[in-house]
């Protein structure tokens, strides 16, 4: 099938009529009606049964169908891509995504820091998971993105800015006030006690269930399992669980609520700062990526 033939099956399976489909792709009946026989034609197959003005798919065409949806939702990302390469050169724009942990405390540190030093800029920031941030910089959607997680497309650079480690969140009177005393809780020490449990999926659950294995521990079953870790920083505020989180989200930490201890073995969270390979940095991206790591040591441990 040639692309005017997939354009024209396509406009009829979304209207369901010559007439309708002409109008929705802005050519004529008779041309819908040509390029349709042509397809049939070439396919060697019939697309639709025609009756009483309507056109009803073949199993053959339905078949088909997925396939060509996949390929226009193609078709639209390279149009998107298109869109941001027309305005990758305006250097008064700056495009930040971030996992959420960071965007709470280190990520506004970071642009007071920069807008000082940039106040012409237009910026905007999302907080999205680690994949998404990943596609939408490989489409070009945004400059810089700040995530945990290393770059896994080779189109993709990444750039260590410091080294964050994982840190028990325990609500107030769940743990022994020897172990609160101490600063420190170990693995095996939680093995008890009712634990926020990450997505497996997620960069710091990957490293966490990591450690349990080495260390040989198993936890009990989770009593929540969260997608963010705000969310299981919430939880322990309000005593569901502790919470196992990376430095930054402990930052946010409520001491009248939670203890905040240092977990071991060490378990660390690299802060990453994640850009397009073929794209070179522009003065902004360099400035807020500096200004991420300055804000990251003035926040300390």
């Amino acid at each position: 099938m040639r692309l005017r033939h997939i354009e024209v099956f396509n406009a009829i399976m979304l209207t369901g009529s010559v007439s309708a489909a002409a109008r929705l792709i802005n050519i004529t009946q008779p041309a819908v009606s040509r390029t349709l026989q042509h397809a049939e034609l070439q396919l060697g197959f019939p697309l639709f049964q025609r009756a009483k003005g309507r056109l009803t798919p073949t199993t053959e065409a339905l078949t088909l169908y997925p396939h060509i949806e996949r390929l226009f939702a193609q078709l639209d990302e390279v149009q998107r891509l298109a869109a941001n390469l027309r305005t990758a050169g305006d250097t008064g724009e700056l495009r930040i995504l971030s996992v959420l942990a960071l965007s709470y405390d280190i990520l506004p540190r970071a642009l007071k820091a920069f807008r000082e030093k940039h106040p012409g800029y237009a910026i905007t920031v999302e907080s999205l998971h680690s994949p998404q941030i990943m596609s939408a910089l490989l489409l070009q959607e945004a400059d810089v993105g700040f995530a945990f997680s290393p770059a896994v497309h080779p189109s993709l650079t990444q750039e260590t800015l410091a080294d964050s480690r994982m840190v028990c969140i325990a609500p107030k009177g769940m743990l022994p006030r020897a172990l609160v005393r101490n600063g420190s809780v170990a693995l095996h020490d939680l093995v008890d006690r009712p634990v926020i449990g990450l997505d497996s999926r997620d960069p710091v659950g990957t490293s966490l269930s990591q450690a349990c294995r080495q260390a040989g521990v198993g936890f009990q079953q989770a009593v929540v399992t969260v997608q963010t870790y705000h969310a299981a920083l919430a939880m322990a505020h309000h005593g569901i669980g502790i919470a196992l989180v990376d430095g930054c989200t402990a930052r946010s930490a409520d001491r009248e609520k939670v203890d905040v201890l240092t977990l071991e073995p060490h378990i660390p969270v690299p802060i990453r700062a994640l850009r397009f390979a073929a794209r070179p940095d522009s003065v902004a991206v360099r400035g807020i990526t500096r200004c991420m790591r300055e804000a990251i040591e003035q926040a300390g441990p």
